[in-house]
């Protein structure tokens, strides 16, 4: 099977793009900017949001859907919300087209069918969502209010690749309602550990978590916490992110509740969300220049089961029953597995087939091994292949997929871990960033004009302040002012 697979080396983009066409995650659009996630791809985003949404239940939080449009009026309530996301709004005008009187074959927009009110279709929808709030909530006994939504947003990206950056995406968003500021600031935190968790337990990924700085926090919120993975170039991509609101959007849409003491306050806000961004991050995290590799636990298949075909016809059928005795078997382990018993393909086409599309294990059963008693395993995280015995190969394979999805946090967190560097010195940062992509530990006076600056003269951006963040006094990378900590810088996606 030819895979033709552009080399991480000689162009790290285009092998992004190769594992994500060619190993059938996703494809593109007739609609610029947009993608279509295949059934292989989508499958992988399944996993991820059933294990998103059960982990959002057992802590209290529930499922809603609100509207893809949002009135303009309402999109603009909350100054600072609206001003971000501006540039990147599809707006809705007109309701109708009709036929173009001058080309009987065209449509057109139907001047007459002009909305009253422009509709924003959502790029976020904090908008939406409080203004509903404004209807539930009257009581101390409303709150806290835990709500999710799983749905699809537009932000009019002008440069695009699949799944990184779309115009439309699939992803949750979470919105709660709280009578306290520490219950939200409490929320706010809960949200990003608990994404933490998930990319680091389940992604396989190690993730430093931090606050943004003020110029690099969402539109709308006093605190915007962040968790930061690094990819095998070396640049940072934020794979979640959790917002501490205050009281901003209850005083734009003017949600207030009556507390314990029968007194009129305003309510306390979070939002937080994930993306299908975080399947590039699983691509650009783990996978090879021979394809994709994928993390057992999120894996649309775990093991690939490919029984021995001969053209003995009663020995191929014995092949086939156990293959699909191992696979029932492996199914009642809650396991994951794909038979492909296909005459049509010679074992190294399926081989080098399931190997670009991620399949952690590779399960090969032969009349001579199963006469000796063994099948042959193959890893797809270090390409090793040995044989093991038939008694308790379930067992076996469980095994191997735990050590499978350890490994590849361990190797991840390893490379990460090698390549974040303490420096003090802006021209070592300047050489650093272009020579050893990576993460750079580095202190800053604090202002949004040195960020700038350096932004401008490096493209690196603060990724976050790391929670925990030991201080330690020392000099801002560019001005040379007094720090107390250093701030996480890298270039990212």
């Amino acid at each position: 099977m030819a895979k033709e697979i552009t080399s991480r080396a000689e162009n790290y983009s285009e092998w992004y793009n190769d594992l994500v066409l060619k190993g059938g995650l996703a494809d593109y659009s007739a609609v610029r900017g947009c993608m279509v996630i295949k059934p292989y791809g989508y499958a992988l985003w399944e996993n991820m949001r059933d294990i998103l949404d059960k982990m959002f239940k057992e802590t209290g939080h529930v499922n809603a859907y609100f509207p893809l449009f949002v009135p303009k009026s309402l999109f603009e309530a909350e100054e600072k919300n609206a001003e971000g996301f501006a540039k990147e709004c599809a707006v809705v005008t007109h309701y109708r087209l009709k036929t173009d009187p001058d080309n009987k074959g065209k449509l057109i927009v139907d001047p007459e069918a002009k909305l009253e009110e422009e509709l924003v279709v959502r790029p976020t929808s904090e908008a939406i969502i409080w203004n509903t709030y404004k209807k539930w909530i009257q009581s101390y006994r409303d709150l806290p209010l835990l709500i999710n939504q799983w749905a699809n947003v537009v932000r009019w990206e002008m440069r695009t690749r699949l799944f990184l950056r779309t115009a439309e995406f699939l992803w949750q968003e979470g919105h709660t309602a709280h009578a306290t500021r520490q219950e939200a600031m409490e929320e706010t935190i809960r949200m990003i550990n608990l994404y933490a968790d998930f990319v680091e337990n389940y992604m396989a990924l190690p993730v430093i978590k931090g606050v943004k700085s003020e110029s690099e926090r969402f539109a709308g919120a006093e605190d915007t916490y962040t968790i930061e993975a690094m990819m095998q170039d070396g640049k940072a991509l934020q794979s979640g992110t959790s917002h501490f609101l205050g009281q901003n959007f209850a005083k734009a849409f003017d949600v207030k509740f009556v507390n314990k003491e029968n007194t009129e306050e305003f309510v306390w806000a979070t939002s937080w969300g994930v993306s299908t961004r975080l399947i590039g991050a699983l691509i650009m995290a783990h996978s090879d220049d021979d394809g994709l590799v994928m993390p057992p636990k999120l894996a649309p298949h775990q093991v690939v089961i490919i029984p021995f075909l001969s053209k003995n016809l009663e020995e191929t059928e014995v092949m086939i029953d156990k293959a699909n005795d191992l696979k029932k078997e492996l199914a009642k382990m809650g396991i994951r597995a794909l038979v492909d018993s296909d005459e049509t393909k010679r074992p190294g086409f399926k081989f080098a087939e399931y190997e670009l599309k991620g399949i952690p294990l590779r399960v090969v059963i032969g009349p001579r091994d199963l006469a000796n008693g063994v099948v042959e395993i193959a890893r797809r995280d270090t390409k090793e292949k040995a044989f093991f015995p038939t008694d308790n190969l379930p067992g076996t394979i469980q095994g191997l997929l735990e050590d499978i999805q350890q490994n590849m946090f361990n190797r991840a967190k390893s490379f990460r871990d090698s390549n974040i560097t303490k420096v003090d010195d802006f021209e070592v940062f300047q050489k650093l960033l272009d020579e050893k992509p990576g993460f750079i530990l580095a202190h800053w006076d604090g202002t949004a004009e040195t960020e700038d600056k350096i932004k401008e003269l490096t493209k690196a951006t603060i990724r976050c302040i790391p929670l925990d963040n030991p201080q330690e006094d020392g000099k801002c990378i560019l001005t040379g002012k007094s720090s107390k900590q250093r701030v996480l810088f890298a270039r990212a996606y």
